[in-house]
């Protein structure tokens, strides 16, 4: 072995716990990483499958009958006209 090999191999020795930090770190960003991006991609298929289901669905559609509130406005339009 050539002397610089030694000498990369007697660093490495000597951070070798340092340079194991590291790797486990990254690992265990690269998993919170991908653990985001597939929770994601979860919550966007429960989405887009939710929205198509509602969008299947019939819409309820709903009146609303002004005819007593016209009444009760001319009631009081008469009221007003005759107290006059």
């Amino acid at each position: 072995m050539s002397q610089a090999k030694v000498d990369r191999y007697k660093e490495e020795k000597a951070n070798r716990k340092k340079i194991m930090r590291k790797e486990k770190i990254a690992n265990r960003l690269r998993k919170c990483a991908v653990a985001v991006v597939a929770a994601a991609l979860v919550v966007w298929i429960g989405y887009s499958a939710y929205n198509m289901y509602e969008s299947s669905r019939p819409v309820k559609k709903a009146e609303v009958n002004y005819q007593s509130v016209d009444t009760f406005n001319q009631e009081i339009a008469t009221a007003a006209t005759t107290a006059e």
